[in-house]
């Protein structure tokens, strides 16, 4: 008996691909909003331990590329409730992941972008939790992510009372 794994395969790609162009999405939209947000930023009052604008892009390059191969391994562990659920809380997080820059940037809704992020970091804890039952893997992909947007909401919050 000869098995066809061309059509497996080819649904993982794609899969894979949708994983990338959902967190390639995310950023355009943040990058969209606030095409000047370097400069903005360089232009806020900081606290001492703010990084320098230029840390952003390769460490959000890391980011999003870690969360989107984190996606796909939850979806590789088949069609189930508890991975709808996982990829519906991803998607969720990912809209909020996108809104934060145009609050914060581009409207300079500091206390909102730090009230929507503290939303995020949420969702996020839950997509996390739900993404390791899935896959200890998935789930450890997506703490570098957590670890960073706790460190985002601590800037966003200081920035916030600098500059207010």
């Amino acid at each position: 008996m000869v098995t066809n794994t061309a059509a497996p395969r080819s649904r993982a790609a794609l899969a894979l691909a949708i994983s990338v162009l959902a967190v390639v999405a995310a950023s355009v939209i943040g990058g969209l909003a606030s095409a000047t947000s370097a400069q903005d930023y360089a232009r806020l009052e900081q606290p001492s331990w703010a990084p320098p604008s230029w840390v952003f892009g390769p460490v959000w390059t890391v980011l999003y590329g870690l969360m989107a191969l984190a996606a796909w391994l939850v979806w590789r562990t088949g069609p189930s409730e508890q991975t709808r659920r996982a990829l519906t809380l991803y998607a969720v997080q990912l809209v909020l992941n996108a809104a934060w820059t145009p609050l914060f940037f581009g409207l300079g809704w500091r206390g909102v972008a730090f009230a929507e992020l503290t939303v995020l970091l949420v969702v996020l804890v839950a997509t996390v939790a739900l993404f390791w039952r899935r896959s200890v893997v998935a789930g450890a992909l997506l703490v570098p992510y957590l670890l960073w947007s706790t460190f985002a909401l601590a800037l966003n919050f200081a920035v916030w009372q600098l500059n207010n």
